[in-house]
């Protein structure tokens, strides 16, 4: 295990689809938005459903945790490329252009770190998107009027395939082959620009509206919860700040690269004071009745119909974008970098046929956090880091870099089973 040179392969370096091809960003301000875009998405709205499991005060040390880690992890992967890519200068050992997490592990690894990196890349994206459509069906379902016994009654008449949460979810189907059928993001970009400006105004409402709640109710809350929780609640969190695939080419685009550190730490730190918000004002409004996904307790009305309408839209249009480093690591593997509409629906199938298969949102967005999204975040940072500065670093940060592999290994490990069961078990 070393670094491989491949003179070769200039051509085909691995690009991340939302960022790679666009001119250098022009401000720190927009280095902050893209961090924020890249950052915030689906998991949020499973947080307030952690607290109910893990108690706030540790769901709020989980998250503060967590979100240091995945900075440090982040600054990891941009010291490591700095390294490659000077002694590429220095010594013109022969590194193609680092542009993307699995460039890097190609750089350190060779083919073997590209195809670990891609298949891990494959699966977060593609649970982000079969989290997005679980969230989808489920708040349709609840919109419109689905309950217990009719669900047991539609499921019973139909063996399972016609419940309205199924229903609204193939529904989607045949609009989401459409988008996904794009073959370049530029012609989504006002749709997700609309899909944003949606969800923030959303969750922003969703906000305002728990905070009344919690004046009007005051229900019992839970500060700590067990050690049997812990690794759920870490799971959930992981998921939640997932976006580490994007780093480097943020850290490329930024016009002074000199303080992308900072703005990232700006950027993090920010995230982390509206996840915290967001969660903990989910579960004082709510306590214990907090439900899964957080906006099926704003209860009937036209503006908990819209706001979660809202939030719908955002993650329907959002689909495609998630999807597409999916698209590009299949078609260069398997199509030779050729557009392949018929792959492109195959995908889209797979994803829609995972998502019926899972119950809870939740309980979703902790596995895929406790087994992808640990390794990418944790676990490959800190390797890739040591594999490259391990003979000029001290001993305090080799033991560091350890001790988040085997962090991450462990929470991989003992997260996803926790999860399984939670899915699974006779509880579930």
């Amino acid at each position: 295990m070393g670094f491989h040179n491949n003179n070769n392969n200039n051509n085909n370096n691995v690009e991340t689809p939302f960022l790679s091809n666009a001119p250098p960003l022009s401000s720190k301000f927009k280095t902050l938005a893209n961090i924020f875009i890249s950052i915030v998405g689906s998991g949020v709205l499973g947080l307030p459903y952690s607290f109910k499991k893990t108690g706030w005060v540790t769901g709020m040390l989980m998250l503060f945790l967590v979100a240091f880690l995945t900075y440090h992890c982040m600054i990891l992967l941009v010291h490591t490329r700095r390294k490659l890519e000077h002694s590429n200068d220095d010594v013109n050992v022969g590194f193609p252009k680092i542009n993307s997490f699995g460039d890097l592990g190609h750089a350190i690894v060779g083919p073997l770190g590209k195809l670990f990196v891609d298949v891990m890349i494959v699966f977060s994206h593609c649970g982000f998107c079969v989290s997005y459509l679980i969230f989808i069906s489920t708040t349709l379902a609840y919109l419109a009027g689905d309950d217990d016994t009719s669900s047991a009654s539609w499921s019973s008449l139909f063996w399972g395939f016609a419940t309205p949460k199924v229903l609204f979810l193939w529904g989607c189907f045949p609009f989401q082959l459409g988008l996904n059928a794009i073959p370049t993001l530029t012609h989504l970009a006002p749709l997700s620009i609309f899909a944003d400006f949606v969800d923030i105004v959303a969750k922003s409402v969703v906000m305002v509206d728990d905070v009344f709640v919690f004046m009007k109710n005051r229900p019992p809350l839970k500060a700590f919860g067990g050690w049997s929780v812990f690794l759920y609640g870490l799971g959930v969190a992981v998921y939640a700040f997932e976006g580490i695939g994007l780093v480097l080419p943020l850290e490329a685009e930024a016009k002074d690269k000199e303080k992308f550190g900072g703005v990232l730490g700006v950027g993090m730190f920010l995230i982390s004071l509206l996840y915290a918000s967001f969660a903990a004002l989910g579960y004082l409004a709510f306590g214990e009745g907090t439900q899964e996904i957080i906006t099926t307790n704003l209860g009937q009305g036209v503006v908990s119909a819209l706001v979660q309408l809202g939030l719908c839209i955002n993650l329907f249009f959002t689909f495609p974008l998630m999807m597409n480093p999916v698209y590009e690591v299949v078609e260069r593997r398997l199509c030779d970098y050729k557009f392949c509409l018929w792959m492109r629906w195959l995908l889209v199938f797979g994803v829609s046929l995972v998502a019926l298969m899972v119950p809870n949102f939740a309980d979703f967005l902790s596995l895929v956090g406790s087994s992808v999204c640990v390794i990418l975040s944790f676990v490959l940072p800190a390797m890739f880091h040591y594999l490259v500065f391990r003979e000029e670093i001290g001993w305090s940060k080799m033991v560091c870099d350890g001790l988040l592999v085997v962090f991450g290994l462990v929470i991989a490990v003992t997260g996803t089973w926790s999860s399984l069961m939670n899915i699974f078990g006779p509880n579930a």
